[in-house]
């Protein structure tokens, strides 16, 4: 076992490495989104790049670092594009990381996920616990039914004190079986290898209240994954993100501002984010399930 305290000191060098590599991270992600995930790749020291034409993936894959596969706006011609940079991406052993945004509440998202994570292996998964639940439910690994709410987490699928060991045990699970590093994001943040649990209960109640804070996340754990080993990597785009988005809702809550002006301090602290900060914020601990 890795206790918390271990991987925490850890993240030191995963925010050195991030600064050092600078890691060309590719976004495949939704127009929606795309760029404030690219504005918070860039804030922690990575090199985004949204190229998402299946002519040009395999030329631009080679030179990745890591491959972000976001489904929130599905298009025929980005399911292929997603398609071709994930086969190259295993060539040339360039990490996946997979946002399953939505998936269960459409065969089509179901389809493309199962097609992902059969076929092309993902380094890590990040959702919110309503999609976890799906993937896992999908391929065997629980029975429980869950329906988000679009793409938004299910009301009763929300981490909470009360179900962090239930949904421990599933993130747990889906790890293991997968072989991947599986992050259920929310209001308490749960990270497994398949081995060891971990939490976070940092973040801003405003972070939800904004379009594109879990798509960020995704591409930031990207970015890291791109650059540190892929747990530290998880871990420390988690905490970073968390963090930062505190610090941000504080700051806004303190001083009357909404949710727009919440997104740009996101990102200013997003840059600003160091080790020391980290350190004296961080809530993050292991779950012993």
């Amino acid at each position: 076992m890795i206790t918390s305290e271990k991987i925490l000191e850890q993240t030191k060098e995963g925010l050195s490495n991030i600064k050092n590599i600078s890691p060309l991270t590719q976004c495949i992600t939704n127009i929606v989104t795309s760029n404030d995930c690219a504005n918070a790749v860039l804030a922690v020291g990575g090199s985004p790049m949204m190229a998402d034409d299946a002519e040009e993936e395999e030329e631009v894959v080679v030179i990745d670092k890591a491959l972000e596969i976001n489904i929130g706006k599905l298009s025929k011609d980005q399911r292929k594009a997603m398609f071709v940079a994930c086969k190259k991406a295993n060539e040339v052993n360039v990490p996946i990381i997979l946002d399953p945004v939505g998936v269960g509440i459409s065969n089509l998202r179901n389809e493309t996920v199962l097609k992902i994570i059969k076929d092309y292996k993902p380094t890590a998964i990040r959702g919110n616990m309503s999609e976890i639940k799906t993937i896992a439910r999908l391929i065997g690994v629980i029975n429980e039914e869950t329906i988000a709410k679009g793409v938004d987490v299910a009301d009763e699928d929300i981490i909470s004190k009360e179900n962090i060991e239930k949904n421990g045990k599933i993130v747990k699970a889906l790890a293991k079986e997968l072989n991947t590093i599986v992050m259920a994001s929310g209001p308490i943040d749960i990270i497994s290898d398949g081995e060891n649990i971990y939490t976070i209960e940092n973040g801003s109640d405003m972070m939800p209240r904004i379009t594109g804070s879990g798509c960020m996340l995704s591409a930031v754990v990207a970015a890291f994954v791109g650059s540190n080993k892929p747990l530290i990597g998880v871990v420390t785009a988690a905490l970073t993100m968390a963090i930062a988005g505190e610090i941000a809702g504080n700051y806004c809550k303190e001083n009357n501002l909404g949710t727009g002006n919440f997104r740009a301090y996101l990102i200013d602290e997003l840059y600003k984010i160091n080790y020391e900060t980290i350190k004296k914020m961080a809530k993050f601990n292991s779950l012993n399930i």
